[in-house]
C-alpha cells in the first residue's frame, strides 16, 4: 500500500484504539458500581482528576521535561549548519514551524521529538546517529520525528496515558476498599448475582493490564503513523528505510532506558529485552522496513 493508504489506515486504527480506552472506563465504572454499590461513583471524578493533573502537568512541559531526562542539550544554526538545513528542507515540505534542534551526547544512534504542539516542538539527534547516517537517511529520520510533530502524537499520548492512567486509579482505590471491607457495601449485598459479580471482580483486576496493552498499542500505531507522513513529506521511502535499515544493524542502546521515555526515540530503547510484543511502544523494526519496501516498489 501506499503512503496515504498507510496513513489512513493507521489514524482510523488509533481511533478505534482510543474509543477501546472509552469502552475500558465505562466497564470499570460498571464494575465497579456492580461489585460495590452505587455510592462508588463518586470515585470516579477523583481517580480521572489525579490522573489529568498527573499526565497534563508534564504533558505542558513535555519538551524541557524530556530534556531533563535524556540530557539532551539544545543546538544553534551555527553548532551546526548542515543539521539545520536539512531541517529546514524538511520544515518547508511539511508547512510545520521550525523545531527546537538539541543533540544528546551518545555512542548509540537514534533521535526523537518532543513538545505539545508544533510551535513549541523539539527534535533531538544522539552524536551516533548524526556519525552513523547518510543525508537521505537523516533526512528520512528528520521526516520521522517532524512527522510525530505534525500528526500531535504527544498529545495522543497524553490523552492514552490519562485514560490508562485514571483506570489504574480507579483499580487501585477499589482493590483497597476490597481489603478494607468495602465489598460489604449494602447495595451489593441485596442485589449481589453472583456470576455478575464475579465478572466485575475479574473486570477490576484485569482493567489496568488491558489499559497498558491499549496504550502500547496506540503508540505503535502512531509510530506506523510517522513513518507513513515522513514518507509523504520526502516522497522517498528508501531514505527512512536505508534509516531503519541502519539501527537494526547497531547493536548500541542509548544509555537513557527510562520506560516513560522509550516511546519517544525512533528505535526503542527496551526492544530486544524480554517486553513482549504486546507491550512494546514500536513496531517490530523488521516491519517497518518490510512496509516502506513495498512503498519503494510502487514508486
Amino acid at each position: 500500500m501506499n503512503f496515504r493508504t498507510q496513513q489512513a489506515a493507521n489514524k482510523r486504527k488509533t481511533i478505534g484504539l482510543l474509543v477501546g480506552m472509552g469502552v475500558l472506563v465505562s466497564l470499570v465504572v460498571f464494575a465497579a458500581m456492580t461489585y460495590f454499590g452505587t455510592g462508588t461513583a463518586g470515585i470516579v471524578p477523583i481517580a480521572v482528576g489525579i490522573a489529568i493533573v498527573s499526565v497534563w502537568g508534564s504533558y505542558y512541559g513535555s519538551d524541557k521535561l524530556v530534556i531533563t531526562m535524556t540530557g539532551a542539550k539544545v543546538i544553534q544554526e551555527s553548532d551546526n549548519p548542515k543539521l539545520f538545513n536539512l531541517i529546514q528542507e524538511v520544515t518547508i515540505a511539511s508547512g510545520l514551524p521550525m523545531p527546537k534542534v538539541a543533540i544528546v551526547v551518545d555512542t548509540a544512534p537514534n533521535a526523537f521529538a518532543t513538545g505539545r504542539n508544533p510551535e513549541h516542538a523539539l527534535i533531538a539527534f544522539t552524536t551516533g546517529i548524526l556519525e552513523a547516517m547518510d543525508r537521505d537517511q537523516l533526512q528520512g529520520v528528520i521526516a520521522h520525528e517532524m512527522a510525530h510533530v505534525a500528526n500531535r502524537d504527544t498529545l495522543v499520548s497524553a490523552v492514552a496515558a490519562t485514560t490508562a492512567g485514571a483506570i489504574a486509579i480507579l483499580s487501585d482505590m477499589l482493590t483497597r476498599m476490597m481489603w478494607f471491607g468495602g465489598g460489604r457495601d449494602r447495595d451489593r449485598q441485596g442485589n449481589g448475582n453472583p456470576v455478575a459479580l464475579i465478572f466485575s471482580l475479574l473486570i477490576l483486576i484485569l482493567a489496568p493490564l488491558a489499559a497498558i496493552l491499549l496504550k502500547s498499542a496506540i503508540s505503535r500505531k502512531r509510530e506506523s503513523l510517522a513513518d507513513a507522513t515522513a514518507v509523504a513529506f520526502t516522497r522517498n521511502p528508501a531514505g527512512l528505510r536505508s534509516a531503519l535499515e541502519v539501527l537494526a544493524s547497531d547493536s548500541t542502546v542509548v544509555r537513557q532506558k527510562s520506560t516513560s521515555v522509550a516511546h519517544i526515540w525512533i528505535e526503542s530503547p527496551l526492544d530486544g529485552t524480554s517486553v513482549s510484543k504486546l507491550f512494546s511502544t514500536h513496531p517490530p523494526i523488521a516491519e517497518r522496513i518490510a512496509v516502506l519496501k513495498a512503498m519503494e516498489s510502487l514508486n
